[in-house]
């Protein structure tokens, strides 16, 4: 991987992102970021946190992405399986501990699990 040399934008992003402590769309890291910075440059920043495992995506039902520190990821296969968990109350949207369990049939490969579970978060019951 080659390296990236950091940049305002950057540490602005991953600050938002590491103070919040969930995982966040990018309408709600937009709205932290405290310098002026584009749209599309938050988009581009996001997507290559992801692409060097600093960031997963999570796409939730409605087809929101949120980003979510990839704090104990294997950075090596960029597996991310493990259950997000979306509250339906306060809207916000949780990597839950547990890993993925499934069977799928002979001779197919899964290459990313997407498992968004919703409902009432314990906060908000």
């Amino acid at each position: 991987m080659m390296k990236r040399r950091n940049t305002p934008t950057k540490e602005a992003v991953l600050s938002v992102i590491t103070k919040a402590g969930q995982a966040m769309s990018q309408d709600a890291i937009e709205g932290e970021i405290s310098i002026d910075i584009n749209r599309a440059t938050i988009y581009r920043v996001l997507n290559r946190f992801c692409e060097d495992g600093v960031l997963h995506k999570v796409i939730a039902e409605d087809g929101k992405q949120y980003f979510a520190l990839c704090d104990g990821c294997d950075k090596t296969h960029q597996k991310h399986q493990h259950f997000h968990f979306k509250c339906t109350v306060c809207e916000t949207l949780e990597c839950l501990p547990n890993e993925v369990n499934f069977s799928i049939p002979r001779g197919y490969h899964v290459e990313n699990v997407n498992c968004v579970l919703t409902g009432v978060c314990k906060k908000c019951s």
